[in-house]
């Protein structure tokens, strides 16, 4: 048997730790932070999802703290759903959002967008200093069009002339392909949401109207072109599409894969995921009608794992960013653990 030097192998195993380390460093270029969405209106996490956003986020929370709608009945703009505090803000890492229907910029007067910019800032104020809660920035989601393109970026220079803070807003793909149309906000970042990129259809054979591959192929080339830094917007919710007669009667978040599987109720169709009714029933307040279908749409991590795959390929990763998943209020735990987002945010 032919003797191995003692020298080589300990050669030889500093080359394998060197080799490994090199490894590691590899898998660990990413600069992204992660971060969670909260979004209904009386914040109160349970315990699980407060350990979820602390090893995920370090506490890293997008707080939406209202929205403002267009009252036709009293012809002005107003805020609604404010959100509640059943539990004290335990993070320093918060950022406030608004959000904005496009209706509002439609009706508003172009005399009345300051004015909405001052009041939106005091509403904001107000609620931060009543939970004494310190933030930096502030983010606006807003689906704007070429009609209220000018008053949406006046409402968001004014908002921050008066609030001194560093401004965020939503991207939608729409507008990164057709930046020069559209418009690029007057903010310091963007938010790119990248889920409902697809039109909801009431057709069993269609694809996932919050990610399909094939849809978001025709957008993400343009990304390195587009004029703001870009933080990533991901889903983690699911819904299903309510169906009668081939027309979609309404979407529920409430009603999944747990309700649809209820042999009682529903059986299966020869389309994946998309379920008939077997009789009459209401569940939840809500009437179902027998033959009425339900289309399920999901977000899982394997989904999640194809879409950042796709989408990274297009994002310079030596750009910190941040990974934003919309959002720990809803989040089922059993579907998405811990490993889970760390895995997804390392793409990055």
């Amino acid at each position: 048997m032919m003797m191995i030097p003692g020298s080589f192998l300990h050669r030889l195993f500093l080359a394998c730790l060197l080799l490994l380390f090199a490894l590691s460093s590899c898998k660990r270029e990413s600069k992204a932070d992660a971060a969670f969405y909260y979004w209904k209106q009386t914040l109160t996490l349970n315990k699980a999802q407060h350990q979820v956003l602390d090893e995920v986020a370090a506490g890293k929370l997008y707080l939406r703290f209202f929205d403002i709608k267009w009252n036709t009945y009293a012809g002005k703009a107003h805020p609604e759903a404010i959100i509640s505090f059943k539990e004290p803000v335990k993070t320093t890492k918060l950022t406030p959002v608004v959000f904005i229907t496009n209706q509002t910029f439609e009706k508003l007067s172009v005399a009345g967008v300051d004015s909405l910019a001052m009041q939106s800032n005091t509403l904001l104020q107000h609620l931060a200093q009543a939970q004494k809660i310190s933030y930096q920035s502030v983010q606006f989601d807003c689906d704007w069009s070429l009609g209220t393109k000018d008053k949406y970026f006046q409402f968001l220079k004014t908002f921050k002339a008066i609030s001194k803070k560093q401004l965020e807003a939503t991207i939608r793909l729409h507008q990164v392909k057709y930046q020069v149309r559209t418009g690029i906000p007057p903010v310091d970042r963007g938010i790119l949401m990248f889920y409902n990129m697809g039109k909801l259809s009431a057709k069993p054979e269609d694809p996932n109207s919050i990610y399909n591959p094939k849809d978001a192929a025709t957008y993400i080339s343009y990304l390195p072109k587009y004029g703001l830094p870009l933080d990533i917007a991901l889903p983690l919710f699911s819904w299903s599409i309510h169906i009668r007669n081939g027309e979609i009667i309404q979407v529920y978040g409430k009603i999944g894969k747990k309700e649809l599987s209820n042999p009682e109720n529903f059986q299966p169709t020869a389309h994946k995921n998309v379920y008939k009714a077997l009789r009459s029933f209401f569940t939840g307040g809500i009437y179902v009608k027998t033959d009425d279908l339900f289309k399920l749409e999901e977000t899982d991590k394997a989904l999640l794992e194809q879409a950042t795959i796709q989408l990274a390929e297009h994002l310079n990763k030596k750009e910190q960013k941040t990974i934003i998943y919309y959002e720990i209020g809803n989040l089922n735990i059993s579907t998405f653990k811990t490993k889970d987002f760390e895995e997804i945010s390392a793409h990055f």
